[in-house]
């Protein structure tokens, strides 16, 4: 009896050893699947810039969240968001690669927060780049001057080409195990033609309705311009002004554990 009696404190001992292994182990097993999930959200936007950069968008289109998500959405200026799906995949689909247009966006500084249920993600990117191309003399006579360098051409052909600095604000989906972009929303913060710079461009552009409203440049330097809004936009976009004062419009992701807790890009 007394040997039984001294096994018992014993076996209690290694329950509580063996639950706190578990416990640890539960732990281990929780952050290298965040971990994991960071990873796999990085490589979805990067994937996204490497398809945009060589014009591909039509590849992008997958790594979007499945067409009837609810509160998809993407905003690219201050003119307000899509939240049509229709609407979204409009600027991804026909992007042409026109001879002579290059586009080259890098992406740095993130900082990605993963949900504690695993569900969703948040990231946020500086980006910056150029755009450039040629465009034909009829299609250039229809766009403002800003557009061009001014007494350059090539084949007969307008020159632009501008230096450009984003920032992306990405909310993330996860759907059948995979991630997904759900909210988008491009911040363009300034645009800076080769003979301009950045303030002489916003000088001459920032009210200018053609600035907002092109999408992409087209077949020999035909203009697109963006579908109309869905929604008014909610978060403002602080492009550089030479009237007004920088302030950080898009948030910082901060730790939570899900989406009702945050908010949405």
């Amino acid at each position: 009896m007394a040997a039984l009696a001294m096994a018992v404190p014993a076996n209690a001992q290694e329950e509580d050893r063996v639950s706190q292994l578990a416990q640890q182990v539960a732990q281990l097993q929780a952050q290298s699947q965040a971990a994991r999930d960071r990873q796999a959200v990085e490589n979805l936007f990067s994937r996204y810039m490497y398809l945009h950069n060589a014009f591909e968008d039509e590849q992008i289109i997958p790594l979007w969240a499945a067409e009837g998500t609810p509160g998809m959405s993407a905003q690219y200026s201050n003119l307000g968001k899509y939240t049509q799906y229709d609407k979204i995949m409009e600027y991804h689909r026909g992007r042409p690669s026109p001879i002579g247009k290059l586009l080259f966006h890098y992406v740095t500084t993130p900082v990605i927060e993963v949900a504690g249920d695993g569900q969703t993600a948040k990231g946020l990117w500086i980006v910056n780049g150029l755009e450039s191309g040629l465009t034909a003399p009829e299609h250039a006579a229809n766009m403002p001057d800003w557009m061009f360098e001014p007494n350059v051409e090539v084949d007969g052909k307008k020159v632009w080409m501008h230096n450009v600095y984003l920032k992306y604000g990405i909310d993330f989906i996860k759907q059948d195990g995979e991630w997904k972009i759900w909210h988008f929303h491009c911040f363009e913060t300034a645009r800076a033609p080769y003979s301009m710079g950045w303030i002489p461009f916003a000088a001459a552009a920032q009210d200018d309705s053609f600035n907002f409203d092109l999408m992409y440049v087209g077949d020999d330097g035909a203009p697109v311009f963006m579908p109309e809004t869905d929604e008014p936009a909610t978060v403002l976009n602080n492009s550089y002004r030479t009237d007004t004062a920088q302030h950080l419009e898009a948030r910082i992701p901060e730790p939570y554990y899900t989406f009702s807790e945050t908010f949405s890009y």
